[in-house]
């Protein structure tokens, strides 16, 4: 669209504010992967914690805070902009690292992943709302797919890179040095580099004036509830993190119980992730196909790769299950955001996308909450089968439930306007 030069929507046209925000969403993965191979073991090995489900624990305390600020960052991103959002988001990372090398308990370490979730909501969420800011419409789903695509390919390069330093050296504090480094660089460009971008979709909302000033209890209750779509979306969002969480607890702890070292549990660990990479094509096929497809296949693949790691044996197996699994989430990882993004208007689509990614991320929570007490009071192998059925179950509610959201050749329509009685809306859908 155009409503003036300066406002001309485009990957090209804004080749350069993109890069940088590619750059920061991969630190943001640099920052979350650092935590991957690494952290579970320093529990378990260094600060003598014995229960798996207490080790799960500081991803409980990252889900929850992450998801309950998720929500907020994209009202936020509206009223304030992306770029305070955005720079507030990397000086809450500053302490970690410290954190992180100085803890003397385990308790610490928790509490540093408050701060974890925090960063994470606050910069990954500014850094989806900024591109779909500068790419407009008719490039949303591979705006979403490059931002997954480096996001994801951080938490890979984070976890194969301080596994490697840990095999070298030790489990702290070498590792997060290099940590430390990815939050200030990340901190300073945010301030100093990226301009802000939320006039691009105040611009494009001047276009379609529907649903303009859907206050934002409204928007809560339409993404979670009053679409039957958007609710199949959340979720599977919210079950498909059960995959991210059971690579983050499960995976590293399993595989160095069954003699893997640290170094390769990294590999194995970073190569799931780095299959996220294919989400740059992932999200622009979606762009020409739809969003269900890729997502339907996604949530099957990635249960099918979770449910083989427990029968197999060996790191080359692990490996290649590993990476069946990360394809899986390539799939359906971009193309569930952008179903919110293609439903809201875009006054209240950072708003949407928000409350998506709520539910979303609160599975970081309650993935490391019933993976720890399946590990702690079952077996190991008994989370990676309760991870696997429950996302064959959720991707059926999709197939069933969800509408194809492409505004060029979707199905879907929106529920009735927040003015109209409740129970007209229901039926409708």
């Amino acid at each position: 669209m155009t409503a003036g030069t300066e406002l001309e929507q485009g990957i090209r046209e804004h080749l350069g504010q993109f890069t940088l925000h590619i750059l920061l969403v991969f630190a943001t993965g640099l920052t979350i992967g650092s935590e991957r191979a690494v952290v579970p073991v320093l529990g378990r090995d260094v600060l003598g914690v014995e229960s798996l489900f207490v080790v799960g624990s500081f991803v409980v305390s990252f889900g929850f805070v992450k998801a309950l600020l998720n929500l907020y960052a994209g009202k936020w991103g509206e009223e304030y902009g992306r770029k305070p959002v955005l720079v507030l988001g990397w000086a809450t990372a500053l302490p970690l690292p410290l954190i992180l090398i100085l803890a003397p308990s385990w308790g610490w370490i928790t509490v540093g992943n408050v701060l974890l979730g925090i960063n994470q909501a606050l910069t990954w969420s500014m850094a989806i709302n900024a591109k779909i800011d500068l790419a407009g419409p008719d490039q949303r789903g591979l705006a979403v797919g490059i931002d997954e695509a480096f996001g994801y390919t951080g938490v890979a390069v984070g976890a194969w890179v301080t596994g490697v330093i840990a095999g070298q050296t030790s489990l702290r504090p070498e590792p997060f040095y290099f940590l430390g480094a990815v939050v200030v660089l990340a901190f300073l460009v945010s301030i100093f580099l990226i301009r802000e971008t939320v006039q691009y979709a105040q611009a494009e909302a001047d276009d379609d004036h529907h649903d303009a000033d859907l206050p934002f209890n409204e928007v809560l209750k339409r993404a979670t509830y009053g679409d039957r779509t958007l609710f199949a979306a959340a979720q599977a969002g919210h079950i498909e993190n059960y995959v991210d969480t059971l690579f983050w607890i499960a995976v590293p702890l399993y595989l160095t119980s069954r003699g893997l070292g640290i170094a390769a549990v990294g590999i194995v660990v970073g190569v799931h992730s780095a299959m996220y990479f294919l989400q740059i094509v992932t999200g622009g096929l979606a762009d020409r196909i739809g969003r269900r497809p890729p997502v339907i296949w996604g949530m099957f693949i990635a249960g099918a790769g979770v449910l083989g790691m427990v029968f197999v044996d060996g790191y080359l197996p692990w490996t290649v299950l590993a990476a069946v699994s990360g394809v899986g989430m390539a799939l359906l990882y971009p193309n569930l955001m952008t179903v919110p993004g293609d439903a809201a208007h875009p006054t209240w689509r950072s708003a949407g996308m928000g409350v998506y990614r709520m539910w979303r991320d609160s599975g970081y929570g309650v993935g490391a909450i019933l993976i720890g007490l399946s590990m702690e009071f079952v077996h190991a192998e008994a989370a990676f089968y309760m991870t696997a059925i429950l996302m064959f179950v959720s991707g059926a509610v999709v197939y069933v439930w969800m509408e194809e959201t492409h505004p060029d050749f979707g199905t879907h329509k929106p529920p009735a306007p927040a003015t109209e009685p409740a129970t007209r809306a229901v039926s409708e859908k």
